[in-house]
């Protein structure tokens, strides 16, 4: 079958698992174009950020629509990370993968053609579904082709490259915008995603595996398309609301979001009674570390999303710098990211949670240290006085969110890595499109109808005051993992 046939496979299991089994174990090949993957996925996620600016002033776009072009792409993703996943289960992972990156390229170029904010943020979720049917297939590929040390070092190598994507983002698109190629302007950070998405499918036909089917696998549409209403009612009066002055659908939206949660919980469970398959196995809320992985994933990236896009609000309007000046800057943050997260799996595997632990209350003294030199230095000092607050945040993120994925699938049994990768990609997204949302209300509350430098610094202070809250209650949330999650 050719990679665009999607129809089921229906010959006998044991003929079509034997011809389906993995071509490689642990092939170096493999995980660095699945790789290349997660960082597209998570790069189209943060280099925006440098490129809000020029974009609002090209496009005339409003606070919410620039907001939008950030959250738009995480919420989509969030939602349809999930389906995604079924449908590697169904029609094979290496075709899902190809076809999934191939959308996330074609939405890439409307972006870089968007003659307005409503089509840039249209193709901005369209890019986000391309990005959720794909980045399930990688973790379904490194759970099944890969295999003891080599499969602790693809799920390392995962968390650390998205991590790279994240901080890393801000200066690759501050670069490409201060180069200007073709004079695209801001429009070449999503063009660059054109050349890079082909070749990474052209080699993908001969990279990935095929991977088994997992047997009699069924979307699940009322599954899907009630955790995407839930996900929606929470994030869109949050992104919405303080521009419209919080009307009545606002509220109502909130309060509709736990209600479609429990709908959705009710739904799972009737399926499971019929004999169905859920979206989210409950097998997998047995295992501690899972368990409480989730809500330590949701409140961690509520704080790393929103942290880069006030961060970068506030370089580049409250302080004047260009993208370029202002994603080099990043660099504070990358540097030491890089260095504490290349080393975080074997420290994981020693210190467990504590390691995670000790990353998220560094993070979040880089944060308080960082509103004090805000507020001390003022807006006549050279920007060199926030380097040492944001090497700080730059090694706690590394000891954090690199070994995330790690440990929290670590003990979940293979045969539910895709559902437990799904679930956990899912709230990732979640929170970093609902940190968006909350870190633009204080933020753009505190900088009033008419902004100065003043009302920047006390804007980016009041958003900093609100990430170090949520640093130190992710922290705290990690003390409900296993001593020594690794050791499952």
């Amino acid at each position: 079958m050719t990679t665009t046939d999607l129809r089921p496979d229906r010959r006998d299991p044991q003929a079509r698992a034997a011809d389906e089994r993995p071509a490689r174990h642990n092939s170096p090949f493999t995980l660095i174009v699945l790789l290349t993957g997660v960082f597209m996925a998570l790069l189209d996620f943060f280099i925006v950020n440098v490129a809000l600016p020029s974009t609002e002033s090209d496009l005339h776009a409003s606070s919410a629509s620039i907001q939008w072009v950030v959250a738009g792409y995480g919420l989509a993703m969030a939602s349809g990370l999930v389906t995604g996943g079924r449908l590697g289960d169904l029609f094979g992972r290496k075709r899902v993968f190809i076809l999934g990156l191939l959308l996330f390229t074609g939405a890439s170029a409307v972006c870089g053609l968007a003659p307005n904010s409503g089509v840039l943020i249209g193709a901005r979720v369209a890019q986000g579904l391309g990005a959720a049917v794909f980045v399930p297939q990688i973790l379904g590929v490194i759970g099944a082709a890969f295999s003891g040390a080599g499969r602790a070092r693809a799920f390392t190598g995962y968390g650390l490259t998205a991590g790279l994507g994240a901080v890393f983002g801000q200066l690759i698109g501050g670069a490409l915008i201060q180069a200007d190629p073709f004079h695209l302007g801001w429009r070449s950070i999503f063009w660059i995603n054109v050349p890079i998405g082909l070749a990474a499918a052209l080699l993908a036909v001969r990279a990935l595996p095929s991977v088994p089917r997992a047997g009699r696998t069924r979307l699940d549409p009322i599954g899907g398309a009630l955790l995407t209403l839930a996900v929606v009612a929470l994030v869109l009066p949050l992104v919405e609301g303080r521009q419209d002055g919080w009307p009545a659908w606002t509220w109502a939206c909130l309060a509709a979001s736990p209600i479609l949660l429990g709908l959705f919980y009710a739904h799972q469970r009737r399926l499971i009674g019929r004999g169905g398959e859920p979206v989210f196995n409950p097998v997998l809320f047995g295992q501690r570390s899972f368990a409480a992985g989730v809500p330590i994933a949701l409140v961690y990236n509520i704080g790393v999303g929103s942290f880069f896009f006030v961060l970068a609000l506030y370089l580049q309007q409250g302080r004047g710098m260009t993208a370029l000046d202002s994603g080099l800057l990043f660099i504070a943050v990358g540097g030491p990211y890089l260095a504490t997260s290349i080393r975080s799996g074997k420290l994981a595997a020693r210190f467990g949670r504590k390691l995670m632990m000790v990353g998220c209350l560094a993070q979040a003294a880089g944060y308080a240290l960082l509103d004090l030199t805000v507020h001390e230095a003022g807006g006549g000092h050279s920007v060199c006085w926030l380097i040492p607050a944001l090497v700080v945040v730059g090694a706690g993120m590394g000891l954090a969110y690199a070994p995330m994925f790690g440990v929290v699938l670590a003990g979940v049994d293979p045969k539910h890595s895709s559902s437990a990768s799904g679930l956990l990609s899912t709230v990732q997204q979640v929170g970093g499109a609902t940190g968006i949302a909350l870190a633009g209300i204080v933020f753009f509350d505190g900088l009033g109808a008419r902004p100065g430098d003043a009302a920047f610094t006390a804007a980016f202070g009041s958003a900093l005051l609100l990430l170090t809250g949520v640093s130190v209650a992710a922290a705290a949330l990690m003390r409900l993992l296993p001593v020594h999650p690794m050791a499952q």
